[in-house]
């Protein structure tokens, strides 16, 4: 049996029951009172503002049958004959630390089940790998994955505790520092290990790109015995450690650097990508329904956990062809006036900003309009990042270009420095002024690139503009 109960809760985290029954089941673990299923666990966090263990109540009127909350919190203020009178089959367990015990929870789960697990980390594009990599494991496995960026310390074990009937999880692992992969990982035990690229996102934080590279190599710490780590070949960093190491399984893929997995005739455009692959001896035809050559590489990552879990090559080709992107990543539509607007603007590093403005310099549009806001994390590199966003902007051709943003000036600065026309150059204050500049110049057969830190809000531009 793969459930846990309230009793091995009270076990594993050293818990307190205060109201409830051992034998009862938990599951459906969510920190959002709002989500909380009918018999669900709400598990209470301590935020920055806000303390999450005193909406304990709230969870129970909205059908929770376990909250797992923090004693600290809460001491005292629990109405123990209320709670019996009003949910008299409900259960509250008190623990020290309800982050340590979901994750002390999350591998109790995990060690229940002989499953391939796919952990991804990297850089920039952790999510939109991970979606076309459950694609195609969807076609042999019923697969578990996670959802939108739900990669943290908390979001990675809340993850794993939905367990239920099936075969094969698909991980995403994100990081601040040092240390943080370590702990998901080894919550995690991932069978295959996949590391997209080694770039400059938290460069401020962790302050060389070689640090980023530690911090990202911690995966294989979890790695199951006979794991196998799948990487980005063209990424410098990633391609000279995997020439220096001798002991771990790696496979590898790319366009440049000779790989397990390479593509040939690249076409991209709009409407998606095409590219052609050998295996054993044999042509195959590949198309992904988003542009760019970050996806074509993202199709490569696909293909190799694939071919390792030994899906048939049709199959893996229909679930790059028909996967879901999380929205907000190279989201791709076309509004009402028929102008294409790119979606991109969850988060942004100069890696990831790069490519979008490569993507958009590429499209068959009258005039490629490029709304660009502040990369966070960068520290001391803040000012030379953004610079070389600008310069890329002058490189790649872009028409228009609207900064927002106190550090997106320097883009703006460097953008016309570089040779783009200062009539052409735009610096808003907030969303507002960059929302009425994009609805008074684009035009029907434009194209209009969104991309920002998740800070920046910039949904809103596109909720305005779409």
């Amino acid at each position: 049996m793969n459930e846990i109960y309230v009793k091995d809760l009270l076990k594993l985290c050293n818990g307190k029951l205060v109201i409830g029954n051992e034998e009862d089941i938990v599951e459906d673990f969510t920190n959002d009172t709002r989500k909380i299923s009918n018999g669900g666990t709400y598990v209470g966090f301590k935020g920055e503002h806000n303390d999450g263990n005193l909406l304990y109540k709230d969870a129970l009127n909205n059908g929770a049958k376990v909250c797992i909350l923090e004693e600290n919190s809460v001491a005292n203020k629990i109405d123990i004959e209320n709670i019996k009178e009003k949910y008299n089959n409900s259960n509250i367990i008190l623990v020290d630390d309800t982050i340590k015990a979901i994750q002390k929870l999350a591998i109790y789960k995990r060690n229940k089940y002989n499953i391939p697990v796919v952990g991804i980390t990297g850089s920039v594009g952790k999510t939109s790998t991970k979606d076309i990599v459950a694609s195609v494991m969807s076609k042999k496995y019923k697969v578990l994955k996670t959802l939108g960026n739900f990669n943290s310390q908390i979001g990675l074990p809340l993850t794993i505790l939905g367990l239920k009937d099936h075969n094969a999880m698909v991980l995403e692992m994100g990081m601040n520092q040092l240390g943080e992969i370590r702990r998901l990982t080894n919550i995690a035990k991932p069978t295959i290990a996949v590391i997209t690229n080694i770039g400059t996102a938290h460069i401020g934080i962790l302050g060389t790109r070689e640090n980023i590279l530690k911090a990202k190599l911690e995966i294989i710490e979890g790695l199951e015995k006979d794991g196998v780590i799948v990487i980005n070949n063209d990424n410098d960093l990633l391609c000279n450690w995997a020439k220096e190491e001798k002991n771990l399984k790696i496979k590898t893929y790319g366009i440049e650097n000779k790989s397990d997995i390479m593509p040939y005739d690249i076409k991209t455009s709009e409407k998606g990508s095409s590219f052609k692959i050998k295996i054993d001896n044999k042509e195959y035809n590949v198309s992904v329904a988003v542009g760019g050559n970050h996806f074509v590489l993202n199709s490569l990552c696909a293909i190799s956990v694939g071919r390792l879990l030994n899906i048939d090559m049709e199959d893996i080709l229909d679930g790059i062809a028909n996967f879901e992107l999380t929205k907000r990543r190279m989201q791709i539509e076309k509004n009402k006036k028929g102008i294409i607007i790119i979606n991109d603007c969850y988060n942004a590093s100069y890696d990831s900003m790069k490519a979008a403005i490569e993507y958009l310099s590429k499209l068959n549009a009258n005039k490629k309009i490029a709304v660009l806001g502040d990369m966070l994390e960068l520290g001391n590199y803040s000012k030379y990042f953004h610079e070389k966003i600008g310069e890329e902007v002058a490189k790649n051709k872009i028409d228009i270009l609207i900064t927002v943003g106190d550090f997106a000036v320097d883009i703006a600065y460097k953008a016309k420095e570089m040779g783009i026309n200062k009539e052409n150059i735009f610096i808003c204050h907030n969303n507002i002024e960059a929302i009425e500049l994009i609805n008074k110049m684009a035009k029907d057969g434009d194209a209009v690139l969104l991309k920002a830190s998740n800070i920046m809000n910039f949904q809103e531009i596109f909720d305005k503009i779409i």
